[in-house]
C-alpha cells in the first residue's frame, strides 16, 4: 500500500524551538570533533589545493581536479550507529563535522578542509499558492506526484512564495554552535538559498512532467505564461534576499553549481561593498527535466526564462545531468558562463571541443561505477584516462556525485578518487 504524503503549504527550513538544545555531553563530543577539523584544516596541503581551485577557476591550466560527493552514500560511510551524540540538533552538527574530517583522513580528494562551521537562518517558506502531493519516497526512495495545477484557468490560484526568517531561533542555533564548537573554528551564519534557478523542477511539480511535454505542443501560450510567473517569483525572490540582506558570498569553499566550488578572486564585484548582491555570487541553472525536449523547445520555453536569472549573477555554472552537447549553441548565450556540467549522458569529445579552455569541463562520470556488484578499478581507470586524454587541453574538473550507494562499501569511495589522483597526475 503507497503512502500518501502532502507536501504541505509551508516548508520550515532549520530546527524548531524545541530541537535548538543541546546538552554538555553532546557539546563536548561536538568540541572534540571541532578540534580535530580546525587540525586538518591547518594543514600546507589545504592552501595548496585552494591554489588549485582558485587557478582552476581562473581557467588557467592545471591538472584536473577531483571532487567526490557519495551524497546518499554518506549513510553507508558514517552510519547512524556510528554517531555519539544524542540530540537531534548535535547529531546532525556531528555529521557534518564527521563528514569533514573522513573527506580530510581517508578520502583525500582535492576539497579544501576550512576551519570554519556554518549555520543557516531559521526560517519558514510558504509555497507557489499550490502544492503537490508526494506518493511514496520513504526512506530515499522513489515517489511520484499528484500535481496540483491540472487546468491552466487556475493559473490565477499562483503566488509567490514568501520568506520569513525567525530571527530569535536562528540567534538561538549561532549561540549553541559558538558553545559547542566556537573555540576550534569560525561560527558563520551562511545560508545558502537555492541550489538551481532552473525552474522547471518547480514547473514539473506544478504541472506534471508528461504533462508539459504536451504542453509545449498543445497549450505553447498558457505555458510561455507560467514559465514568465515562475521567472518573475524567482526573481522577486533574488530581490527579498538582496534586500534584506540575507545573502552570503560564494566565492570560497561553497559548493556551486553542480560540481565544485567558489574560490575566485573575480568576485565580489569591485564596488562591493559589504552587502552581498547576486552580482557578486555565482549562480546556477539547469534545466534536467526537459532532457528529452528538442533545442528548439529548450530555445522558445526555458531558456527566455532562465536568461534573465542568471543575468544577475557575475559568474555562472549551468547543467546537471542533462547531456548539453545537441543545445550548447542556446547554452552558450547565457551571460558570464564559467562552469559547464558535461554529464555521463553527453559526448565527451564534443564536449571538449566546444568548451576548450574557454569554460570549466565539470565532468561527471557515471554513479554507477559505486554501485556495482563489484568494483572494476580497471575499467574506472580506463573511463578516466580515456575522459582526461580527450580533454588534455580543457580546464577539467572531475565531479563524482549522485550516488545513491556505494554498495555498503566505504573503500570503493576511497580507491576511486585513489585512481582518479593517480590518472590526473599522470598528466603533470
Amino acid at each position: 500500500m503507497s503512502d500518501q504524503t502532502p507536501a504541505g503549504a509551508i516548508a520550515r527550513q532549520g530546527h524548531t524551538e524545541l530541537d535548538l538544545e543541546l546538552s554538555a555531553r553532546d557539546r563536548a563530543i561536538l568540541g572534540d570533533l571541532a578540534s580535530r577539523v580546525a587540525e586538518l584544516a591547518a594543514r600546507p596541503v589545504e592552501d595548496a589545493k585552494r591554489d588549485l581551485w582558485y587557478r582552476h577557476n581562473a581557467l588557467e591550466a592545471t591538472r584536473p581536479v577531483i571532487f567526490c560527493d557519495p551524497e546518499n552514500g554518506w549513510n553507508e560511510i558514517i552510519r547512524p550507529a556510528d554517531l555519539a551524540c544524542e540530540g537531534e540538533l548535535a547529531r546532525s552538527w556531528e555529521m557534518r563535522l564527521r563528514k569533514e574530517i573522513w573527506w580530510g583522513e581517508v578520502m583525500r580528494d582535492d576539497r579544501v578542509i576550512e576551519p570554519v562551521f556554518d549555520v543557516a537562518h531559521v526560517y519558514t517558506e510558504s509555497d507557489w499558492g499550490m502544492q503537490e502531493t508526494r506518493i511514496g519516497g520513504q526512506d530515499g526512495g522513489s515517489y511520484t506526484w499528484d500535481a496540483p495545477l491540472k487546468d491552466y484557468a487556475d493559473l490565477d490560484r499562483l503566488r509567490f512564495p514568501r520568506i520569513t526568517v525567525d530571527a530569535a531561533a536562528t540567534e538561538r542555533s549561532l549561540a549553541l554552535a559558538e558553545e559547542a564548537v566556537g573555540h576550534a573554528l569560525t561560527v558563520r551564519l551562511k545560508t545558502v538559498w537555492w541550489w538551481t534557478l532552473g525552474m522547471t523542477w518547480t514547473l514539473i511539480n506544478l504541472r506534471g512532467l508528461t504533462q508539459v511535454m504536451l504542453d509545449m505542443s498543445d497549450h505553447p501560450d498558457e505555458l510561455h505564461r507560467l514559465m514568465a510567473f515562475l521567472r518573475d517569483g524567482h526573481l522577486a525572490r533574488l530581490d527579498y534576499l538582496e534586500s534584506e540582506g540575507l545573502l552570503s558570498l560564494n566565492n570560497d569553499g561553497t559548493y556551486v553549481g553542480s560540481g565544485g566550488f567558489g574560490w575566485t578572486h573575480e568576485l565580489p564585484q569591485a564596488d562591493h561593498q559589504g552587502r552581498v548582491r547576486t552580482m557578486d555570487m555565482w549562480g546556477f541553472a539547469e534545466s534536467q527535466e526537459t532532457v528529452h525536449v528538442s533545442p528548439r523547445m529548450f530555445a522558445e520555453f526555458v531558456f527566455p526564462y532562465q536568461e534573465p536569472l542568471l543575468a544577475r549573477f557575475g559568474l555562472n555554472c549551468y547543467g546537471c545531468c542533462e547531456p548539453l552537447d545537441k543545445r550548447w549553441h542556446i547554452v552558450e548565450r547565457f551571460p558570464r558562463l564559467r562552469r559547464i556540467s558535461v554529464s555521463a549522458w553527453a559526448d565527451p569529445a564534443a564536449m571538449a571541443e566546444l568548451l576548450g579552455d574557454r569554460y570549466i569541463y565539470s565532468y561527471k562520470p557515471t554513479p554507477a561505477d559505486l554501485a556495482m556488484p563489484s568494483f572494476d578499478a580497471e575499467r574506472i581507470r580506463a573511463g578516466l584516462r580515456e575522459v582526461m586524454r580527450i580533454t588534455r587541453d580543457c580546464r577539467l574538473e572531475v565531479i563524482m556525485k549522485d550516488n545513491h550507494t556505494i554498495g555498503n562499501d566505504p573503500s570503493r569511495v576511497v580507491n576511486w578518487v585513489r585512481i582518479a589522483r593517480e590518472e590526473a597526475e599522470r598528466l603533470t
